[in-house]
């Protein structure tokens, strides 16, 4: 793996993590409003979940197999 994507994949994990960051801080206040649209709700917490994964994913690529 080249030196620039490992670069490139760091850089989208920060950035990835600070969605998934905002995306809990987001989904910790409307679970506490009476009035929310639950569609919303389930929506932001599946985003939430697919960058979990993407980041999941992002770290098998930087972090090196050490079992390899």
């Amino acid at each position: 793996m080249e030196t620039n994507d490992v670069e490139h994949y760091k850089r989208r994990l920060v950035e990835l993590r600070i969605e998934h960051r905002d995306l809990d801080d987001v989904i910790a206040r409307l679970v506490k409003d009476p009035l929310v649209d639950e569609l919303e709700l389930k929506r932001l917490k599946k985003r939430k979940l697919m960058i979990k994964d993407q980041i999941t994913r992002l770290e098998s690529k930087v972090i090196p197999d050490l079992n390899a």
